[in-house]
């Protein structure tokens, strides 16, 4: 329903941020990684959210970036992860870290997170790898795309993107620009980055 606001940001605590849109303060529930960029009280500030109804409540949660949002809809369609775990998963990890994480099958990373135990990580890894298998998956995906090496950190990547739910044939042009021999993690955050630009 509401897909980003744009306002002046009027309040924060740890947990949230309050921007304030035509005289309306709208309260986001964000991850740390997204306080940490968000600017000075009275500043514009720019958060993509979702909304999530419950029976007792509606919250707005609210994101720096489109690729943050991204994970966190992914995050929270995994059963047992509801959207504070969502928020303390990306809270100590970045969108790129949890699609990396994903992609090698290290549950171990996601355990960092608050609240997050063997058990629940290695669920979130089992069902977001189904979600790229269905996809498409591993270097099949690569080689539909056609533009991408499947060998190397190329690919690894694209795999890694596609958890994040974004489509073999939206990314595999953007990775293909970058130097293949880049970290895994830094080639997915410049494919993010210049795809954020294109928007």
């Amino acid at each position: 329903m509401l897909y980003r606001l744009r306002g002046s940001l009027i309040h924060t605590e740890p947990s949230f941020a309050v921007i304030e849109c035509a005289g309306v303060g709208y309260k986001c529930y964000t991850t740390m990684n997204t306080q940490r960029s968000l600017p000075a009280i009275g500043k514009e500030a720019v958060l993509y959210t979702h909304m999530n109804v419950r029976e007792d409540a509606v919250d707005l949660f609210g994101f720096s970036s489109l690729a943050e949002l991204n994970c966190f809809k992914l995050l929270t369609s995994v059963s047992g992860v509801g959207p504070k775990v969502g928020l303390a998963i990306l809270s100590v990890l970045s969108p790129e870290q949890v699609a990396v994480a994903v992609a090698a099958g290290d549950f171990k990373t996601l355990t960092m997170a608050q609240g997050v135990g063997n058990k629940l990580a290695q669920r979130v890894i089992l069902e977001l790898k189904d979600k790229l298998k269905a996809l498409g998956g591993g270097e099949e995906v690569t080689a539909a795309a056609g533009v991408v090496n499947a060998a190397g950190n190329a690919a690894e990547a694209m795999n890694a993107l596609t958890v994040l739910g974004y489509t073999p044939s939206d990314v595999a042009p953007v990775v293909a620009k970058f130097d293949s021999s880049l970290p895994v993690e830094e080639l997915i955050r410049l494919t993010l980055k210049a795809m954020a630009g294109r928007m």
